[in-house]
């Protein structure tokens, strides 16, 4: 219970008790599933901040893919932000000396304020922009390289929606939570799938990833 006798939101939990750790690492809990039947082997810092595995896996792929706009949604404490932005930094500048960036939003107030304390006192910082706004709100200019919808299960279909014709042909798109257990996530990707809008691959991680490209703009292929 918080403060007067009111439930604390699951978020401010997760957030003091990732305080409590103080960093250290432990085996994520997620339960067993068919596609990943042992997932202690994966290494968690909270059960809100995706797989430390995950992370880096992600963080590769912003040294792989060279991204100029990077945008995350539910950025929770913002270690994801700083990871992807880790990224980047190792991509050095663009042309002009400007920064390539990740703009991350987190709708929780509370949350937010932890994430942007975090953020600021980062050496990452230049390369993040960092709001206090819904995925289905937040407006960014540019071409997208890189999403990752982490926020939300329930919005996530609707966000990635919103922000597909804003998405690289040849981007990439991620979303978080997408195990067999979790349902929500992967039913929505591969319901965006079967409607011609992405192309999936099933990650078989803890909690599930999805990895995908939008099909729009792709070049037709030829048949024989």
């Amino acid at each position: 219970m918080g403060l007067f006798g009111k439930k604390m939101k699951q978020e401010h939990k997760i957030m003091l008790q990732h305080d409590r750790a103080a960093g250290a690492l432990l085996p994520e809990y997620h339960r067993a599933t068919p596609e990943c039947p042992e997932p202690g082997r994966w290494s968690m810092i909270d059960s809100m901040t995706a797989e430390v595995e995950v992370l880096e896996f992600i963080a590769t792929l912003v040294t792989t893919l060279k991204p100029r706009l990077v945008v995350e949604t539910g950025s929770f404490l913002g270690v994801s932000t700083e990871w992807i932005a880790r990224g980047l930094e190792r991509n050095g500048p663009l042309a002009g000396g400007q920064f390539a960036k990740v703009v991350s939003c987190e709708y929780d107030p509370v949350v937010y304020e932890k994430a942007r304390a975090r953020i600021e006192a980062s050496p990452l910082s230049p390369w993040i922009e960092l709001r206090n706004q819904s995925s289905l709100e937040m407006k960014v200019d540019g071409t997208i390289d890189l999403f990752f919808s982490d926020s939300d299960m329930p919005v996530r279909e609707a966000e990635v929606k919103r922000f597909l014709p804003q998405i690289n042909p040849n981007g990439i798109i991620l979303m978080h939570d997408a195990s067999s257990h979790l349902k929500l996530v992967r039913e929505a990707a591969l319901k965006m799938e079967s409607e011609g809008l992405i192309s999936v691959v099933l990650l078989p991680t803890p909690r599930g990833l999805v990895i995908a490209q939008p099909r729009a703009g792709r070049p037709a292929t030829r048949r024989s």
